[in-house]
């Protein structure tokens, strides 16, 4: 996700300070994706310089700086929210590019390594399945019910939550895969 427009997301729907959109955004997604406060104020003197955002008044009594989206921000935003996410750019994967090195270093054993990160997965997935029921129990919130009867501000965190679950799943599948791969490939 860009922090860029997260951030005009946030700021869509009333003006805020740059540790209430860090508070928003960790809030919105989970935690799951920390956002460090600096990045959010580079984020937003970027933001200003191309004219998306503006300073709201001045300083409060404790010294912040409060932003508003601009309508340059609106349409920025507009348009990420048209354009579907582009899958042609495949992010770094830390775990395919260690297994796929260490099938071609010699003394290296794939199959503890596949084992080892099996353990950490799973148990990445059983924590992640015990925040999303606690997060279905907790679901009576004041905001607007969406479909399941879900909040929205839970629902928020809900969908951010499943995402991680599903990609647990499918890692843990992927390593079934190279385990039978790199077993197949043996002599023997």
């Amino acid at each position: 996700m860009s922090v860029r427009q997260g951030l005009l997301a946030l700021l869509s729907q009333g003006p805020k300070y740059g540790a209430q959109l860090r508070a928003e955004f960790e809030d919105r997604t989970g935690g799951s994706w920390p956002l460090n406060v600096g990045q959010v104020y580079t984020t937003l003197g970027r933001l200003e310089r191309d004219g998306c955002v503006a300073p709201d008044g001045g300083p409060d009594e404790e010294g912040r700086i409060g932003y508003r989206i601009t309508d340059a921000g609106r349409d920025e935003l507009t348009r990420w929210w048209a354009d579907p996410v582009a899958r042609d750019v495949t992010p770094r994967n830390e775990l395919a590019i260690k297994l796929a090195l260490a099938v071609t270093v010699p003394g290296v054993d794939v199959a503890v390594i596949v084992q080892t990160q099996r353990e950490a997965t799973m148990a990445q997935l059983r924590s992640l399945t015990r925040l999303k029921a606690r997060l279905m129990a907790g679901s009576n919130g004041s905001r607007p019910a969406s479909g399941d009867g879900v909040a929205g501000e839970t629902m928020s965190r809900l969908l951010v939550v499943e995402n991680l679950i599903f990609a647990a799943e499918s890692e843990a599948r992927w390593l079934d895969h190279v385990e039978a791969r790199v077993l197949a490939a043996l002599p023997g």
